[in-house]
């Protein structure tokens, strides 16, 4: 079954891409095609002008999937160490400190994952955007289970990432703050 067909977009640096479409139309396929998770059946993704190249690419992209992606027994601090980690970035323990208290969970750093709210969880990953240098953000319905503080701190990352020239590409069925430079609509 194909899900879409004629998707075609560029974003510059300094730009973003806003996904959308109905459930089921493929946005989580084609961003995770984007990020090289999931291999297309057709046409080609390029980065920089040219294929990526895995090794490369990898380091250059920040992908976060629709769900909160921690590990419930570990903490807030223990599961951003791990994600970075994974991803081969240090950071000095100052900014985990200034990350988790700007997204709002410095009184629940030490708490397992698994007692926190879905939002509170979605923050983790906000802390995330904030001490991963990637220039290329592929995310999947950032905004689920945020309230408004949430989505006006998610929207304030987004302008800041955008404005140091990086790029990010993103499906979301809730409005955005900012005005995206491209729409993709999938499903229409």
């Amino acid at each position: 079954m194909r899900l879409f067909r004629d998707v075609s977009f560029a974003a510059q640096a300094g730009e973003w891409v806003e996904v959308r479409g109905p459930n089921g139309s493929g946005k989580t396929t084609l961003l995770r095609g984007l990020a090289g998770l999931t291999r297309l059946e057709a046409g080609e993704v390029l980065w920089n002008g040219a294929p990526p190249r895995a090794d490369e690419f990898r380091a250059d992209v920040l992908y976060a999937g629709h769900a909160a992606g921690v590990k419930d027994e570990l903490t807030v601090e223990e599961n951003l160490q791990v994600a970075l980690a994974l991803r081969g970035i240090t950071v000095q323990a100052g900014a985990f400190d200034e990350a988790i208290a700007r997204v709002g969970l410095a009184r629940r750093r030490r708490l397992p994952a698994r007692r926190l709210s879905a939002g509170q969880r979605r923050r983790i990953g906000m802390a995330r955007l904030v001490l991963d240098p990637a220039p290329l953000w592929i995310l999947d319905e950032p905004l689920t289970a945020l309230d408004a503080d949430g989505e006006a701190l998610f929207n304030a990352l987004l302008e800041q990432h955008v404005a140091a020239g990086r790029v990010a590409v993103i499906a979301t069925h809730q409005p955005l703050a900012a005005r995206p430079a491209r729409e993709v609509r999938l499903g229409a």
